[in-house]
């Protein structure tokens, strides 16, 4: 079940991160906040290579394709709803790739700065 209004970390409404491929928890393209999600899929990257290697290397595989999970695997450029812990490792360790900040949820500066989040952000002028 998600909650009522879904806000970005602007403080507008949250949009849409990727329909193709097809992103979000509930696989409806947003990163919504969802109380299912224990992962947390709030943050919209732009995933890039040295992102995805990373995800790799820590038990994360973003690139190899799961049916099960109606997952297609990712590619440099996609967007992609990633879990904001995952995405906070990737940064401590020089690995994040970068976000857009209008779908990205609220819920997720409770675990990121946003003036981290803004250092990354692709839609800030």
């Amino acid at each position: 079940m998600k909650k009522k209004n879904q806000i970005n970390v602007l403080g507008g409404k949250l949009q849409i991160c990727s329909k193709k491929p097809l992103t979000g928890f509930n696989r409806n393209g947003c990163c919504e906040s969802t109380r299912g999600d224990i992962g947390k899929h709030f943050i919209c990257t732009v995933v890039n290579n040295k992102f995805l290697e990373f995800q790799l290397s820590t038990g994360n595989d973003l690139i190899t394709p799961k049916s099960e999970f109606d997952f297609p695997g990712l590619v440099e450029g996609d967007r992609w709803c990633v879990c904001a812990d995952r995405w906070l490792n990737a940064y401590n360790y020089s690995c994040a790739a970068p976000v857009i900040l209008q779908s990205t949820n609220l819920d997720a500066i409770e675990i990121i700065d946003l003036k981290i989040l803004k250092k990354f952000a692709l839609d800030l002028n």
